[in-house]
């Protein structure tokens, strides 16, 4: 047998395929011995052709040029991160040395070794088709990039015709993302943006701008109310005393405070009796294993400073040093096959832990269930020890490692004591509960010292009397639901808005299970954190804390944009799950791109007609009242995010103020909406306390005029 070539998604994993098969001699971007050769990508290297690399005259947008969607996509190398119009140069070498490599007469094969998901396919194809290899490909398909693993994989390689299914619902997946980018951000920024802003969309992108809005939109409309509550304090002898809540008819909320006073006043010198109680002890299982987004919303609240981008980096730095398995998981449970192996990690992750005799290796279905498993299982250590970790990775492993401990702890137990007491008063029809908690077996709770929170009940008993010490009515004021943070959107798009839980909770519901597995969600795994981190980049939300807000342009993005779909849960859940049934063979890419296509050319359609209708642009980034007119032309100067600027710039009127002028700021003044007023009506504005270098204090007029040589607006300074 010939030698074989091996391709990585990255140099880190090279050099553990590497390690792990004993090639030993580096070379210029890749490893070789006499079996093998491993090289290896800078993740994509590839890129699809832009609009322009298709057609010249896309270079500039106009709207008769839209719909374009090629007859057939082509890739290019991926372009420079500092200059769009040149090739990286590093991708570019590194595609020359695999195409040489490949043409090797002694390399009779090649393995696809890059993650085994649909982005890694995408990636390992591109470069393959690009490159037109000819030789057998075969796949490795890994879930840890241990020595252990990767040679238990190179033992059981895929031919690569296996993979097509997932490689059609990565490129259905990418190029739908191109046709609807390309497409509706162009069309969109021609017709509704203001000042050369581009305004990006997105199949996934504005769904989840939708989430936030509706979230603020709740909060903005919620109207305060209110409801009382009667609580008594009851005693007997020298025991200590304790509450319990009025409830009449099951419901300890009311509306009439002053028939609650009147109960009140019934109470003074009661006495009362247990007429029930009861002792139920109950059971805490530990929350299920990780999956990516659980994770990430399990540092990013735990953490300040945290984002769901930045623990997937992190993860995925761990994944690649060996530390701990796949994290791009959307699963819950293990496959049923790893039980050997979690029981020798667990041998070695429980070492010298202070309770590492509670620990015990079970088989539990909460565990190891085949039903929970979708592609991946979630995320647990491998049985290589970490050393060298980062204060980063140290977080995110030791929250991997503890929640796989916790899973072979004992089962929290606590008793929970439920007494019902009757007012010796025949006039108050209902009676108070009171409930107590008291924890018996902290279990799994150790593991990361969460206290659990006891509310002792003295030892009374069914039938005794107590006396009635004293009462209180309490105003509850219902509060406005909570903003979105990362942990609780990243849930929502994990379901598709589909809520079986309190947001807040780890735990998970088997229907929120099924949910999830189904495909039916916005986005994937891999792909949620990084369409937050867009959603920020361009402006469409904002962070206060850990809280997600829409920003005005957002807003009105949500508002004004009229192809409804994309901003609809069901309908992109419905495209996510149809990505999943092509992964299943349930669906065929050639359908659900043309079903893309036409969806692309109707929603194209649609905005011109608005925009036609209209005669002007529709309004996205706030409300664009007039704040002057402008010096050059005369329309309107309104304002946007970054300055103050003529609305006629599409017609070629440059005058602009931009609101971080390093003129004014010098002065410690800035550039507001009243300045800016004052400027326009009567040609200059003044500013008083305005300091010299040298310290002293002076008042002078700002004149903004035209430079008749160069043609530029600059500012002239006139003392008062």
């Amino acid at each position: 047998m010939g030698v074989a070539l091996i391709l990585a998604e990255k140099p880190s994993v090279a050099r553990n395929i590497a390690q792990a098969l004993k090639v030993k001699t580096r070379r210029d971007g890749y490893f070789e011995n006499e079996e093998y050769i491993v090289t290896w990508a800078f993740g994509h290297l590839l890129q699809l052709y832009d609009a322009k690399d298709y057609d010249k005259d896309m270079k500039s947008w106009r709207i008769e040029k839209f719909p374009f969607i090629p007859e057939n996509f082509k890739y290019k190398v991926k372009s420079d991160s500092k200059n769009k119009s040149s090739a990286d140069t590093g991708a570019k070498k590194q595609l020359e040395i695999i195409k040489g490599l490949s043409a090797k007469n002694e390399v009779d094969r090649i393995i696809s070794a890059v993650d085994a998901d649909r982005e890694g396919e995408v990636l390992a194809t591109e470069i393959l088709t690009y490159l037109k290899i000819k030789k057998p490909i075969y796949r490795l398909l890994l879930n840890e990039w241990t020595e252990e693993e990767v040679c238990r994989g190179m033992d059981k390689l895929v031919p690569i015709k296996e993979m097509q299914p997932l490689q059609d619902a990565g490129l259905s997946r990418q190029l739908a993302d191109w046709i609807i980018g390309i497409n509706l951000t162009s069309i969109t920024t021609l017709t509704y943006g203001e000042r050369k802003r581009m305004l990006n969309i997105g199949r996934v992108l504005l769904p989840t701008l939708k989430i936030i809005y509706d979230r603020d939109k709740e909060i903005e409309n919620f109207q305060e109310s209110s409801y009382y509550k009667l609580l008594g304090v009851f005693k007997r002898g020298t025991l200590e005393e304790f509450e319990g809540t009025y409830y009449e008819e099951e419901n300890e909320k009311f509306e009439d405070n002053v028939y609650l006073e009147g109960l009140r006043e019934l109470l003074k010198d009661k006495k009362a009796k247990v007429i029930d109680k009861v002792v139920t002890r109950k059971k805490e299982y530990p929350p299920l294993l990780f999956n990516l987004s659980n994770l990430q919303g399990h540092v990013t609240s735990k953490y300040k400073g945290w984002t769901s981008d930045k623990v997937l980096k992190v993860a995925q730095s761990l994944y690649e040093k060996k530390f701990i398995t796949y994290p791009r998981t959307g699963s819950v449970a293990l496959e049923e096959s790893l039980k050997d192996r979690a029981k020798k990690v667990l041998e070695v992750v429980k070492k010298d832990l202070p309770f590492e005799r509670d620990i015990r290796f079970t088989t539990s279905k909460r565990v190891f269930d085949n039903s929970k498993v979708e592609s991946h299982s979630a995320i647990m250590p491998t049985y290589m020890v970490p050393s060298g970790l980062t204060g980063d990775e140290r977080i995110v492993y030791e929250a991997i490692k503890n929640r796989f401990i916790m899973q072979f702890m004992p089962i929290a137990e606590f008793d929970e004591t439920i007494l019902k007491v009757k007012v010796l008063e025949d006039r108050i029809p209902g009676e108070f509960i009171a409930k107590g908690r008291i924890q018996l077996i902290e279990g799994w709770r150790v593991v990361e010292k969460i206290e659990s929170k006891d509310t002792i009940l003295p030892s009374v008993e069914k039938e005794e009397l107590l006396d009635v010490v004293d009462s209180s009515v309490n105003k509850v004021v219902k509060k406005p639901p909570k903003s979105h943070t990362e942990k609780t959107l990243l849930r929502v798009m994990e379901t598709c808005g589909k809520s079986f839980k309190a947001e807040d909770s780890e735990e998970d519901s088997e229907e929120m299970m099924k949910a999830i597995l189904s495909g039916f969600s916005i986005g994937t795994p891999a792909t949620r954190a990084e369409t937050i981190k867009k959603l920020k980049d361009v402006g469409y939300i904002t962070t206060k804390g850990k809280s997600l807000k829409c920003t005005e342009l957002g807003k009105n993005i949500v508002e004004t944009f009229p192809i409804k779909e994309l901003l609809d849960l069901e309908y992109t859940g419905r495209l996510e799950k149809t990505l999943s049934d092509i992964e299943k063979e349930k669906y065929s890419k050639e359908d659900f791109l043309q079903m893309i296509k036409e969806f692309t050319v109707s929603s194209v359609g649609i905005i011109k007609e608005s925009y036609m209708k209209n005669g002007s642009k529709a309004n996205t980034t706030g409300t664009k009242e007039e704040i002057g007119k402008c010096p050059e032309c005369g329309c309107s100067v309104i304002e946007n995010s970054k300055a103050f600027g003529c609305s006629n710039w599409k017609n070629g009127c440059k005058f602009t103020i931009w609101k971080d002028d390093k003129y004014i700021t010098s002065f410690n003044k800035t550039v507001s909406k009243e300045m800016v007023e004052l400027l326009l009506k009567n040609g200059k504005v003044g500013f008083r306390n305005l300091k010299s270098k040298k310290g002293n204090v002076f008042s002078a007029y700002f004149i903004y005029e035209k430079d008749a040589e160069t043609g530029a607006y600059k500012w002239r300074m006139e003392f008062i």
